[in-house]
């Protein structure tokens, strides 16, 4: 089994290849897939994320459903994500140049439906983050929908995992769902 630090440069280095219009259309692909399950039907509030640059573009998403659910959005704290309402009108740059939005704390236990980003996922739907543990810390508090999001070719054979580890319900890329 390959080595997180490994697995994440490799990943990296793929993800540089792809293009602008790929990376719309694999959003919208995945933004497609997601409105299919039933669980996020059913959510009235879910915790999105503001991509980073190499990660699967989420504005798409944003835009579309801030019209019919109630968004959050993480906000990095110290060594924690805290979750805050979405509203394009009240964002500010935060931790990684990554835009945030201001105002209170929302409880993660009032979220209906989460999706995550990762570096690289499994066919048993475990997830490998940047290494930070924000996201574990973030989920191991909430028993919603849990769905990482990324590139087909995010998904590896095996991701090394650790009991603080948290797995995902679903795990869909611009060609499929698992």
């Amino acid at each position: 089994m390959k080595e997180k630090p490994k697995i994440r440069r490799e990943i990296r280095s793929e993800k540089l290849k792809i293009d602008e219009g790929y990376r719309y259309e694999a959003s919208l692909s995945v933004m497609n897939k997601i409105e299919s399950l039933k669980q996020f039907n059913e959510a009235k509030r879910v915790l999105l994320y503001n991509a980073l640059p190499d990660e699967l573009p989420t504005e798409c998403m944003l835009n579309r459903w801030s019209k019919d659910k109630e968004l959050f959005l993480p906000v990095v704290k110290g060594e924690e994500l805290v979750i805050k309402k979405y509203s394009p009108e009240c964002m500010k740059v935060g931790a990684f140049g990554i835009k945030e939005p201001e105002g209170e704390e929302i409880n993660i236990d009032t979220i209906d439906f989460i999706i995550v980003p990762g570096v690289a996922f499994d066919r048993q739907h475990n997830r490998l983050g940047r290494g930070k543990g924000f996201y574990d810390r973030l989920l191991s508090q909430s028993k919603s929908c849990f769905v990482g999001i990324g590139y087909d070719i995010q998904i590896i054979d095996s991701v090394p995992t650790q009991p603080h580890d948290i797995k995902m319900n679903y795990i869909i890329t611009e060609r499929e769902i698992l």
